[in-house]
């Protein structure tokens, strides 16, 4: 498996036609385009960024890409309570890849996760697993797959498998 396969790990999510989904610390929207492609014209994608300089970026990206009008970009504090702006149980799935390093409020990230979940919605998690001498995150800031487990089984989820995420990589699914 490469460094990083974006439409592999998103095909693994399985994500349905007309499905409504948050791509929490979107960045500049790599994977939300492929979300919204595999939600197709009725679904709809919620990109939330909390860096006002990437949305610009992520809605050219998606207008580039010809799926402006499954994606809006929003600009959200994915680590508070109705810090996303989305409504509760709005959202069928979230997918929140390379955030978990960078959150301080790792406990408040996973709450306002399932608050914007539906009942039985599902959860995809990636994040790096070690600092690869600085290729990845500070090794002071890596969160291990055991630890963001026990984070979101505290939290509330039902582990439910392990992906593969790429060489640098894991990958887990995750259900409210």
């Amino acid at each position: 498996m490469p460094f990083s396969d974006p439409p592999h790990t998103i095909s693994q999510f399985d994500l349905q036609s007309g499905s409504i989904v948050a791509d929490l610390g979107a960045g500049t929207g790599i994977l939300s385009i492929l979300i919204a492609r595999a939600v197709g014209d009725k679904g709809k994608v919620y990109a939330i960024e909390v860096q006002k300089n990437l949305l610009d970026r992520l809605a050219n990206h998606a207008k580039e890409e010809r799926v402006h009008a499954t994606i809006e970009a929003l600009w959200g504090d994915i680590e508070r309570t109705n810090g996303t702006h989305l409504k509760d149980a709005m959202v069928d799935a979230v997918v929140a890849s390379n955030v978990l390093f960078q959150i301080a409020d790792k406990e408040g990230f996973v709450a306002e996760t399932k608050r914007i979940l539906k009942p039985g919605g599902k959860v995809l998690l990636i994040d790096w697993t070690e600092s690869f001498h600085g290729m990845g995150p500070h090794i002071d800031h890596v969160v291990t797959g055991p630890e963001a487990r026990r984070l979101f089984e505290r939290g509330g989820f039902n582990y439910v498998k392990k992906i593969d995420a790429g060489a640098h990589h894991y990958g887990f699914l995750f259900k409210k």
